[in-house]
């Protein structure tokens, strides 16, 4: 994600809830991707560093635990060349069932 300048807060620097988007979009892709319908069930962000507009994030998701129901993931979001600008667990709830954009055209 590029900050973009309408991303940031009263001091310059890009709002957390800019970073917490960023971060909730890399654990959804994650948690949904084995093509089991997962909802978030808590998220907890620690900020370690500013980030400003111009600056491009990225973050990335790894699963850390997986039982039937839930699955716990560790979040990265690093600026430039891997310098560390938040992390964040995560924890999912596996309903089950073909995500929407998983289904076929007969509903399945």
């Amino acid at each position: 994600m590029m900050v973009a300048e309408d991303m940031a807060n009263l001091f310059g620097m890009a709002h957390g809830g800019a970073v917490f988007s960023l971060i909730d979009e890399a654990f959804q892709v994650a948690a949904n991707a084995e093509g089991v319908v997962a909802y978030a069930l808590n998220l907890s962000v620690t900020y370690v560093a500013a980030c400003f507009p111009g600056d491009l994030l990225v973050a990335e998701a790894q699963e850390v635990a997986k039982t039937g129901r839930t699955a716990t993931y560790a979040i990265r979001v690093c600026r430039g060349e891997g310098e560390l600008v938040a992390t964040a667990q995560a924890l999912a709830y596996r309903k089950g069932g073909a995500p929407p954009f998983l289904a076929d055209d007969n509903g399945g």
